[in-house]
């Protein structure tokens, strides 16, 4: 039946391109020599316009994503800083220091550096304040580079606008000062305040200081000297990991990618590879590769929020739901004693319960094949989110949903 119309579309196109060709002149005269070429070329025409016509439609591409998004290359990596500083010019907003003996100690600790001598002397400033001051060393970081600080109060300052962080190393996770920072402190909140009102916007007592870390100490990894690597998936799979590990095979020509585990792909350089190990990695890291996921469920119960992935699947289960509301309100009444009796007058609890129980019919939530048919068939039922959480959960208790809940 399909050769059949296929001919049949080719004879009527080449028909068609005859008759219209007759009727402008533009055909050859009956008899001419080249009558046959002409022809074969007026048919070649029509069986491909045919075959365009009836050729089926490409199928939709699948999702996907770049190795550079879904990995982590091992050793290139940030490196969080902490410190401990001071920070001043407040306007009254700072620590009390009766309140927080660190504060005192390190100002006068400080101005004892500073040849100031303030031991035993009764110090009442509140324009100071403890602070805590935190970074993320960047990857490839060098020595002389800026980066951006987070300040964060540690006593009971009010607000640190118009403040300036005083210099304070930040140290490392082996306790080596890898960078310093200064500089005037940014906040995002304010606090209004007066006799019978007061009004706080946002956070007052964190800030921001841009480009006010200095590093100094680099960390010693250089990535242009390894000869082989890791690649840490984002989010692990079995399956994904395999597809990274065949892309780069096809990219390069040679095995020199190997899947280790559902997390990670180890690539060696390859001996012919004209570069070395960045330059491996900028090729790598712009392939395209379609990702795979496990089917999951993430539920927060706090503010009853579902997310379900693409891949979840359920059988065909009836749900039934009860809705049992439970209502208490406390009325007291005042007992008055009779006139001119010896009584006392007492308060007297007067409490009203309700209670009040909505049964609901089985509903069948059908096979489902697909995300969207599934949240149909959940909408169906008609419940609230967080009812929605523990049917859910029962469903998987049953074995008909074909998906992990994982709690936040």
């Amino acid at each position: 039946m399909h050769r059949y119309f296929k001919r049949l579309v080719t004879w009527h196109a080449f028909r068609i391109a005859l008759s219209e060709d007759a009727a402008r002149g533009d055909g050859p005269p009956i008899g001419d020599k080249t009558m046959r070429n002409w022809a074969f070329k007026q048919a070649i025409a029509a069986i491909l316009a045919a075959t365009t016509l009836i050729a089926p439609a490409a199928p939709a591409a699948a999702a996907t994503a770049r190795i550079k998004d879904i990995v982590n290359i091992e050793g290139v990596r940030d490196n969080q800083l902490v410190g401990y500083g001071l920070v001043v010019g407040l306007n009254g907003t700072g620590d009390g220091l009766n309140n927080s003996p660190f504060t005192k100690q390190s100002l006068q600790a400080m101005l004892e550096r500073l040849g100031v001598n303030t031991r035993g002397e009764n110090m009442r400033t509140g324009n100071v304040a403890a602070v805590m001051v935190t970074a993320n060393l960047p990857a490839f970081g060098t020595q002389g580079s800026r980066m951006d600080v987070s300040v964060a109060s540690l006593g009971d300052a009010s607000s640190l606008q118009g403040g300036t962080l005083l210099v304070t190393p930040l140290l490392g996770a082996d306790g080596e000062v890898y960078a310093i920072a200064q500089g005037s402190v940014t906040i995002n909140g304010f606090k209004a305040q007066g006799d019978a009102a007061t009004v706080i916007s946002g956070v007052p007592t964190t800030g921001r200081i841009s480009a006010g870390g200095l590093i100094e100490r680099e960390i010693g990894f250089v990535l242009g000297a390894q000869r082989t690597l890791r690649l840490a998936l984002k989010n692990p799979d079995l399956t994904t990991a395999r597809r990274v590990a065949l892309s780069i095979n096809d990219f390069i020509g040679t095995p020199c990618a190997t899947p280790e585990d559902g997390a990670t792909v180890r690539i060696n350089l390859p001996p012919h590879f004209n570069g070395n190990i960045v330059d491996l990695l900028t090729d790598v890291e712009q392939l395209v590769i379609e990702t795979d996921q496990p089917a999951k469920i993430i539920i927060d119960e706090n503010s009853g929020i579902i997310v379900m992935g693409k891949d979840v699947r359920v059988s065909t289960v009836a749900v039934a739901q009860s809705n049992l509301t439970v209502t208490i309100s406390e009325t007291p009444q005042v007992s008055q004693p009779n006139p001119f009796g010896n009584g006392d007058t007492t308060v007297v609890p007067r409490t009203d319960l309700n209670v009040n129980m909505v049964n609901s019919d089985l509903a069948l939530v059908n096979e489902s094949v697909g995300l969207q048919e599934l949240v149909d068939g959940l909408n169906a039922l008609g419940i609230a989110p967080r009812d929605l959480i523990a049917i859910l959960q029962a469903v998987k208790a049953s074995g008909a949903l074909q998906a992990d809940i994982e709690v936040l």
